[in-house]
């Protein structure tokens, strides 16, 4: 639920966790521009949760700064002062200049988080402790609910191309993975026309479709599988031969990593920080399925995913970061905390920070 400080925000703490999505530092610089008119301080704090939750106490500011040109302040050090000056150009560059980590504070050193950073709400005192006065965070994670319900003062802009926070229509990075999705998808039919292949492109979605169904109908693909529909292995194979009906005899097909094929798609590797395993690539265990029905049809399974973090964000994320940036800053101007920034029936509103038993937004 939102909260009202008591006073006005002094410093601002940003941080950016989970995966990283075109878009971020757009919104980062957004929020340092925004603040320097408003004579706040903003820090930056490296690393995601791990930043946050790892700062050692007993260190005076300068043992924390971290500096590009030194290299004792590459491991260790999380706080990185930002300004008009050194955030000038970085909404033109991908990824987050904070860095990320998939890191769970639940499930590491800090027993009490809320304490941790209250303590570090108190301001500059004789040992020079960092100054965080609030937060703005650009994951969203259950536990920014729980922080602000313990009097923590939060705020949220979402982002993932998944595009499932609940609470919003749009999150940033969201536009950019479907035009860049659709350009390689525009420029890969040539060579699936060549061959006479069948493409099955795996896209982000694990809980949610809106990626590959967007995509979908940009690009008139074939056939999309996404997770809240059941898929049929032995329907798609009776259909793919009707859609490969054309001169170059070729078809595409769609795949959210979460997919529902019906059937279990094996999990590799050990859980995450969050107790979720990777499903082994879910284009090539449907190629792998579908050859056996269609031994004389060509299936090329190709992994979109890490294609579709990397590089610029396109012109409507980068709007839709500074609009998200702005409206944090006028709560943070109100003094209301708690609050997501959201795009709602084609509004910009703030809401309450999605709990832990709201489940992802869903097709």
């Amino acid at each position: 639920m939102p909260g009202q400080l008591s006073s006005p925000i002094r410093s601002l703490g940003v941080l950016t966790g989970g995966g990283d999505v075109p878009g971020l530092n757009a919104a980062i610089k957004a929020l340092v521009y925004r603040a320097e008119s408003m004579d706040i301080r903003v820090t930056g704090l490296r690393a995601g949760w791990q930043g946050i939750t790892f700062l050692d106490r007993a260190r005076g500011r300068d043992g924390l700064i971290f500096r590009r040109d030194e290299p004792g302040t590459w491991q260790g050090s999380y706080l990185v002062p930002l300004n008009r000056l050194n955030t000038r150009t970085i909404d033109r560059q991908g990824g987050t200049i904070l860095q990320s980590t998939r890191t769970n504070p639940a499930r590491i050193r800090v027993g009490d988080l809320p304490s941790h950073l209250t303590a570090y709400g108190a301001g500059h005192g004789p040992d020079d402790r960092v100054d965080l006065t609030g937060e703005v965070l650009a994951n969203l994670e259950f536990l920014e609910a729980v922080l602000s319900a313990k009097g923590v003062p939060v705020w949220g802009i979402p982002k993932t191309m998944d595009n499932d926070v609940p609470g919003t229509d749009f999150c940033i990075g969201f536009q950019t993975a479907i035009s860049r999705a659709a350009e390689f998808i525009t420029r890969i039919r040539s060579t699936a026309g060549s061959h006479s292949e069948t493409v099955l492109f795996r896209m982000f979605g694990r809980d949610a479709g809106f990626t590959a169904l967007e995509t979908a109908t940009v690009t008139w693909a074939d056939r999309v599988l996404i997770p809240e529909v059941p898929a049929d292995i032995d329907a798609l194979a009776r259909l793919i031969p009707k859609d490969r009906r054309n001169p170059f005899n070729y078809s595409i097909v769609l795949l959210s990593e979460g997919a529902n094929l019906g059937v279990p798609v094996p999990e590799i590797g050990p859980p995450d920080a969050y107790g979720h395993r990777k499903k082994a690539n879910v284009a090539e265990f449907l190629a792998e399925q579908l050859t056996t029905r269609l031994p004389g049809v060509r299936f090329l399974p190709i992994d979109l995913t890490y294609f579709l973090r990397s590089g610029e964000p396109d012109a409507y994320d980068k709007h839709m970061a500074i609009y998200y940036a702005n409206l944090i800053m006028s709560q943070v101007e109100n003094g209301t905390y708690g609050v997501m920034a959201a795009h709602r029936n084609g509004a910009f509103i703030a809401t309450d920070i999605p709990g832990k038993n709201l489940p992802a937004r869903r097709v």
